[in-house]
This record gives structure tokens, C-alpha cells and sequence, in this order.
């Protein structure tokens, strides 16, 4: 019996995923077709590259994946200490009502100095910059397969939009602030 590892599951999506991007112009060039009118005609042209996006992106979430698995292991670890060292004092204090703030006192100093000892390591730093970097490779090919979609929907794409965003904000700061200098000349007049 032969396991399966990500790596092969990724080839064989890649494999898959480039076949059909291949195979469906070919299909799509007989004039009855639905894909060869309006957007899906332009969806289909660019079906490649949505295509080519998504392999990126599995490969990127096994990554992301393995950077998430290891930001956990840290922590877990990190508790399971604490709460082992919090558990050899915890017999070490008594037992009254009036102990229990101490015992708190007690899990609180222990597991704020372990995390903050983890949150300094290298070791952590390092996986943790990988991870985020990972989510921003992520987001990128998002936002690429978003542009493609967009633009064989002759829309406008998310750069364009963030402008007209930008440009509308920016015209309402300028009528606040022109309205009011209008409102303070009204009052110097009425005056």
C-alpha cells in the first residue's frame, strides 16, 4: 500500500487543473458553444491563469500549513510547561480561601514569563514571519484570481476601485471643510 504525501496530491491537481485549461479552448471554439459569446468567452481565455493561480495557492497553503502546525506546537508546548510548573507549586500553597489569589498570582507570573520567553525566541520569530509571510503570498494569488474574474467581466479591478474609493473620500473631506469655511463666512457676515 503506497501513502499519498501533499506534494503528491499537489502534482496531481497541478497535472489535472493543466489539462482542462489546455482541453476547454479547444472545446470552446465551435460557434454553438456558450463560451464563445460574452464574458464566459473571456472567462475561458483566462481560465489558464486562474488555473495556474490556484496551483500556486495549494502550494502556498501546504507551506502555510506547516508554519500554522509548528505556531501551535509552540504554544501548546509553552502551556503544557507552565501548567506543569504551576502544578508542582500548586501543592506548596495552602488551601484556604484566602490562598487562592496567591495561586493566581502564582499561574499568572509562570505563564506570562514562559510566553513572553517563547514570544522573544528566535525560534518563534522566525516561524511566525514565515507564517505571516505565507498569508500575505496567499491573499496575493486571491487577488490576482479576483483581477482575472473582474476583467473578463469587463468590471473594474480592485486597484480601480480602491481609487474611486480613495478619489470619493477625498472629495467629501474637501466639501466638510469647504461647507464649513461657507458656514463660518455666513456667521462673520451675519455679524
Amino acid at each position: 500500500m503506497s501513502s499519498y504525501t501533499p506534494k503528491d496530491s499537489t502534482d496531481y491537481y497541478k497535472h489535472l487543473s493543466l489539462f482542462w485549461t489546455d482541453i476547454t479552448p479547444l472545446m470552446t471554439r465551435k460557434p454553438q458553444a456558450l463560451t464563445s459569446i460574452g464574458p464566459m468567452r473571456a472567462f475561458t481565455a483566462n481560465s489558464k491563469k486562474i488555473s495556474t493561480e490556484m496551483v500556486e495557492i495549494n502550494e502556498k497553503i501546504l507551506e502555510f500549513n506547516k508554519y500554522l502546525t509548528e505556531y501551535y506546537q509552540q504554544l501548546t508546548e509553552t502551556w503544557t510547561d507552565a501548567q506543569k510548573k504551576v502544578n508542582l507549586k500548586a501543592p506548596k500553597i495552602p488551601q484556604d480561601a484566602e490562598q487562592i489569589e496567591a495561586f493566581k498570582r502564582v499561574w499568572i507570573d509562570i505563564f506570562d514569563n514562559d510566553f513572553t520567553d517563547l514570544f522573544d525566541s528566535k525560534k518563534f520569530g522566525k516561524n511566525y514571519g514565515k507564517l505571516v509571510s505565507m498569508e500575505l503570498e496567499l491573499t496575493k494569488h486571491w487577488n490576482n484570481i479576483t483581477n482575472v474574474i473582474l476583467q473578463s467581466a469587463n468590471l473594474p479591478s480592485k486597484e480601480e476601485i480602491d481609487e474611486v474609493y480613495k478619489e470619493v473620500h477625498s472629495l467629501k473631506k474637501r466639501i466638510t471643510r469647504l461647507e464649513l469655511e461657507l458656514k463660518k463666512r455666513g456667521k462673520s457676515n451675519a455679524e
